[in-house]
């Protein structure tokens, strides 16, 4: 019954706010949006912030690696870290919108959260020869972040209950995703080893540099060899792969946007234009102007 609900005031919000059929509508929370899609959408790259993605009617796909991530209303996407996706709603229709909301995930309160959580639990951390939890993963949709959402999205039938009460009721949906599914992902990215979330956030900060492993692996106190093996754990991708889908995903981005192809090359890092043509091809099947126009 909670899901119905939640789908209603989401439905209502859009209803009463939309400008056009599909978009992002923001709920008065920092952080926390609204979305539908009504038409198919096919996977395009991206590049995804921390974040929950919870759909409240229809599907849709995120691709990792090859890996394809196919969730509606029974699991919730749990994106820990800064992650090179293809994602899209090829499902989506008049008939049948994509409906749900985003919920970007507060690195400094997720921080305390994780970590006082597992002080207070008294957690035993996994021994670093065990693998380490995927960058991004799906959860069910439990009693407890059913609940949360709920309270959280009821907050938009009043401004005043939304400003004093919106950080501590997002604060509960936040505790429920560390509560569930995602938890030890959750706990791993932001609690005290999460040391590859960190090497990303330095990646994503010098994406126009010549960045190599080690200078990853040092930011975060780690051999190459070390570094190396969490973060494929961690990402299912290779530093220098993780990298290359990085600089590819932001590029293609900004291509899709208006940016120049050369302009875009240059933004993510890329001196040689042919190199950059060269793997964008190799990533996505055709050159970058061909992409652009395709868009």
């Amino acid at each position: 019954m909670s899901k119905q609900q939640i789908k209603k005031i989401i439905e209502n919000k859009i209803s009463e706010n939309r400008v056009s059929a599909d978009g992002m509508f923001e709920t008065g929370v920092k952080g926390v949006k609204l979305f539908q899609v009504t038409r198919a959408i096919h996977c395009a790259p991206a590049v995804y912030e921390p974040a929950i993605v919870a759909i409240v009617n229809g599907s849709k796909e995120a691709i990792l690696d090859g890996k394809r991530y196919v969730y509606g209303s029974h699991q919730y996407l749990c994106c820990t870290m800064l992650m090179p996706l293809e994602t899209g709603a090829p499902a989506a229709s008049l008939k049948k919108p994509l409906i749900g909301v985003y919920i970007s995930l507060d690195t400094r309160v997720m921080t305390e959260l994780a970590i006082e959580m597992d002080s207070v639990a008294g957690v035993i951390r996994k021994s670093t020869g065990e693998p380490q939890p995927k960058g991004i993963s799906l959860a069910r949709w439990d009693d407890t972040f059913t609940e949360a959402l709920l309270r959280l999205l009821q907050l938009g039938k009043s401004h005043t209950d939304t400003s004093i009460l919106g950080s501590s009721r997002l604060r509960e949906v936040y505790y429920a995703v560390i509560k569930g599914d995602a938890g030890n992902c959750v706990r791993q990215a932001f609690g005290v080893g999460n040391e590859i979330a960190r090497a990303i956030e330095y990646l994503s900060r010098h994406l126009q540099e010549a960045i190599t492993i080690e200078d990853m692996a040092t930011q975060v106190g780690m051999s190459r060899a070390v570094f190396h093996r969490k973060f494929k754990q961690a990402t299912t991708m290779s530093p220098i792969q993780f990298i290359k889908a990085m600089r590819l995903n932001n590029a293609a981005v900004k291509i899709s946007e208006g940016m120049n192809v050369n302009e875009a090359a240059m933004e993510v890092g890329y001196i040689s234009s042919s190199q950059f043509s060269r793997e964008f091809k190799r990533m996505y099947g055709q050159s970058p102007k061909r992409w652009a126009q395709s868009e």
